[in-house]
């Protein structure tokens, strides 16, 4: 720009083109441009590059790139592939420089533009994302969901061991209550928990779980295109974002419920920020949201799966190639199931018969100990290979208790012992356990005695008991050897 400056200046105040050159040391045509561009155009070509070697084969490259459109990413042709197959598939004698800016060039041309765009109030985008915790010590992957209100920016996040059916409506009825107010619509992508069938005209079919819930909030439904993430592109970004800031380090935390309640304060504290390009907080932005949309309805959404079973004969239901136990009584019965994103409720008519937490492996059994100790009592010397029980943490005194039990009655002792354990079915672990820390402490080894002090227990009143009834073992007579007798062994055996 200097030199620039000094040539017009100089030919400005009457220095030929030709005195110019000579007198700056550049050649004329280089003189004649600083004249006719006030500032350096650049290089600007004039033909179109040409490529003999290349010119041949780039029908060829067109043809790959275009197939490439419809496979994974992962498995599309580099600049090297191209250059590779042109060499050894059809001769190709040039180098590889030339096929690498050709490439880039065409993949250039393909790039997807976008158009910006405009959120009113009142509408979301919901996804799901992936994370590595730590729940309760143990490594695992977290499945969280993401509700984004792209007007404010607002967003609402929790953390599920899976996506399934019931955690996308668990997750949004959370995301509802947490804002108080329900979207006019919502986009989706389209997971199959959601969508079960894209339809010939476009439209979907959506899974019954969902349907219900749409039919429960009255929220109207939009898709994205498939495979196209950025039609919701607000929530795509959360996503991200959220698994950078959230999620690094890596969150430890002892349980599902502690993680998801950090996550919704870490929502709560975002409402202060003020995002680039705008000038109001995004709590104040969320405000509008909040008008446009409309009010929650009378009673929360009853986010849980339904399906039907059958008990088989070892008292099981299956769910999800999970087995989870009901009461003995039950056996080969139909049941329903209710399947939360946190327990398996089952029932049998209008009676809810079992509860177990959830489990997200396959072809497992859960068991509840208490459901066979009615099967366990009649069967007896099932007692020590019971399955359910095998894995049934009791405290000490329960053992303590079984081994006096059997050293006074032996099997009568045991099944005793089983009519002990029974009375969970109506009393608290907690409350028993003090009944048998008692009755061992008075010597009161009984079911009749211990089933009087868990009802005191529970009333709060002092035990009344005959505790000479109740000893640890039967009184014995144990007679003492004289030591005339034992001499007059010895003499006899000298003699």
């Amino acid at each position: 720009m200097e030199l620039y400056l000094k040539v017009r200046l100089a030919c400005r105040d009457g220095m030929s083109a030709r005195e110019a050159a000579r007198h700056f040391g550049i050649s004329r045509e280089s003189v004649k441009k600083m004249l006719s561009f006030s500032v350096p155009p650049g290089y600007r070509r004039t033909a179109p590059i040409k490529r003999p070697k290349l010119d041949e084969f780039t029908e060829v490259i067109d043809q790959w790139l275009r197939d490439d459109v419809g496979q994974h990413r992962k498995q599309r042709h580099t600049a090297k592939r191209v250059f590779d197959r042109l060499r050894d598939e059809h001769g190709f004698t040039g180098g590889y420089t030339i096929v690498k800016d050709y490439v880039r060039d065409q993949l250039r041309r393909r790039r997807e533009m976008f158009v910006p765009l405009h959120h009113a109030p009142g509408h979301a985008q919901a996804d799901f994302g992936e994370a590595l915790v730590v729940i309760g010590g143990i490594g695992q992957k977290a499945h969280f969901f993401a509700l984004d209100l792209p007007h404010s920016d607002a967003s609402y996040l929790r953390a599920y061991p899976a996506a399934t059916a019931e955690a996308w409506v668990d997750g949004h009825v959370h995301a509802f209550a947490f804002f108080g107010r329900v979207p006019l619509s919502v986009l989706y992508d389209n997971d199959r928990c959601l969508v079960t069938r894209i339809l010939a005209d476009g439209t979907r079919k959506r899974a019954r779980l969902f349907s219900g819930f749409l039919s429960h909030c009255l929220i109207q439904d939009r898709y994205g295109r498939p495979g196209k993430g950025n039609d919701k592109g607000s929530v795509e970004g959360l996503v991200g974002w959220a698994r950078r800031n959230f999620m690094v380090p890596l969150p430890r935390f002892a349980s599902w419920d502690d993680f998801n309640a950090w996550l919704e304060e870490q929502c709560r504290k975002r409402h202060a920020d003020i995002l680039r390009g705008h000038t109001e907080t995004i709590g104040q932005r969320l405000q509008r949201d909040l008008q446009a949309m409309s009010e929650l309805p009378p009673a929360p959404f009853d986010s849980c799966e339904q399906a039907t079973g059958q008990v088989s004969s070892q008292s099981l239901v299956r769910y999800h190639t999970n087995d989870y136990s009901v009461p003995v009584a039950y056996g080969h019965r139909d049941v329903w199931v209710r399947g939360y994103v946190d327990q398996v409720v089952i029932g049998c008519g209008g009676e809810i018969i079992a509860r177990h937490p959830r489990c997200y492996d396959r072809e497992d059994m859960i068991f509840d100990p208490v459901h066979y100790l009615p099967l366990i009592e009649q069967k007896i010397g099932a007692l020590d290979q019971a399955a359910p029980l095998a894995e049934w943490d009791l405290p000490a005194e329960f053992q303590t208790l079984r081994r006096l039990m059997e050293a006074r009655m032996i099997k009568a002792g045991r099944r005793e012992y089983v009519q002990v354990l029974r009375l969970l079915e109506s009393f608290g672990m907690e409350d028993l356990h003090a009944a048998v820390k008692t009755a061992l402490r008075m010597g009161a080894v009984g079911f009749d005695a211990i089933k009087h002090l868990v009802l005191c227990q529970v009333e709060k009143r002092p035990p009344k008991l005959d505790l000479d009834v109740y000893p640890y073992l039967p009184r014995a007579t144990v007679g003492k050897t004289s030591a005339a007798s034992y001499l007059c062994l010895v003499s006899r055996d000298a003699a």
